[in-house]
């Protein structure tokens, strides 16, 4: 551990109480969340870091470095559940954390920490959280980044902003992708994860089928990951693109995580999975109409690549999940044979792949 690193702070750096982080629970921003993981774990070595989960996003967790325990406990949205926030509660108090950090700007984010009386409960101002939190944090609209927000929560307060953070970090061992391809009946060779699905119509690009169809002329293995969600998706896609191309779409998160460590690049919608494959150091290719890539690009040092159309659009981003001027021109100017051609470059430079 760097001792000298700008993330530390003054503090007792032999206090070894736990730490409870209540992240986002959305795939691709509990991914992200994992530089709150790193900053607290280079400003506290010994001070172990537990993240609050839902079933959906606990796999992730098998693979986050700094993490030492997931507390898989599913709340629904849009309600309050006073039952399963005391349970909640309960829980927490039985573990004994010293500190919490409440990532959500929502009340109802706070209520749990609050119950189990953790000492010291930090949150941005919000809903009118007062009671719940009593370390406040403020200046958030002047941190228009989702990773800047949450990472800053982490610093002690008043420290300025770093040039860079962390980027998360997800690590899958060789062992286990070896024996995820053997299960899959999957060949050791390069492949192409596309990631078709997302969260809003309006962030999903259709030509799909045709990018699968041209790379796999270019004999490339294709492989279409997601949720049950994309399974009809996927169908097509396979169709179009002939046996080369596999539906590994499914009900496992953590099957999505292995197809990302194992492809040679992903292409990918902004999306869980697109996060998931730039935390992986797998080179991703997102692809951005509505949404702005400055807020939520691929966080990858080996490679990331975003891909928009090169139209000038007076309406991106719009950041709305539909699109209002109903010719989704963002998304739909972007053409399948330039997709294919910037994934033949990363692959040509990453892979060493040039004759694809």
């Amino acid at each position: 551990m760097n001792t000298d690193s700008q993330f530390v702070g003054n503090e007792d750096r032999s206090d070894t109480r736990p730490i409870l982080i209540v992240p986002y629970m959305w795939i691709g921003d509990f991914v992200r969340n994992h530089t709150v993981v790193r900053v607290l774990k280079e400003r506290w070595p010994n001070r172990p870091v537990d993240l609050l989960t839902t079933s959906l996003c606990a796999p992730l967790l098998d693979y986050m470095p700094g993490v030492r325990a997931g507390l898989v406990w599913d709340l629904p949205r849009g309600r309050l559940a006073v039952g399963r926030q005391l349970g909640l509660a309960r829980l927490l108090r039985e573990r004994n954390y010293g500190t919490a950090l409440v990532l959500p700007r929502t009340w109802k984010a706070a209520i749990a920490p609050a119950l189990a009386g953790i000492p010291e409960r930090v949150g941005f101002v919000g809903e009118f959280r007062f009671g719940l939190l009593n370390r406040w944090r403020w200046g958030e609209k002047k941190l228009p980044r989702f990773i800047d927000k949450n990472a800053a929560l982490a610093q002690p307060d008043g420290a300025p902003l770093p040039p860079e953070w962390p980027v998360p970090q997800l690590r899958v061992s060789a062992e286990e992708i070896v024996r995820w391809r053997q299960a899959n009946g999957l060949s050791a060779g390069a492949a192409v994860a596309l990631a078709p699905g997302s969260v809003g119509a309006s962030k999903r690009w259709t030509y799909y089928p045709e990018a699968a169809r041209l790379l796999a002329e270019r004999g490339l293995e294709v492989w279409v990951v997601g949720g049950p969600a994309e399974k009809g998706l996927a169908q097509e896609i396979v169709a179009a693109g002939g046996p080369r191309v596999r539906d590994l779409t499914g009900n496992d998160l953590r099957n999505g995580v292995l197809a990302m460590a194992a492809a040679g690049v992903a292409i990918s919608n902004d999306s869980g999975l697109m996060h998931i494959a730039a935390a992986l150091d797998t080179p991703t290719m997102g692809i951005f109409g509505p949404t702005n890539p400055y807020l939520w690009a691929p966080l990858n040092g080996l490679a990331a690549t975003v891909v928009q159309t090169r139209s000038v659009l007076a309406c991106q981003p719009c950041q709305s999940t539909i699109c209002k001027m109903n010719d989704h021109r963002c998304m739909r100017d972007i053409a399948a044979q330039d997709v294919v051609e910037i994934a033949r470059e990363v692959l040509a430079r990453t892979q060493g792949l040039a004759n694809v």
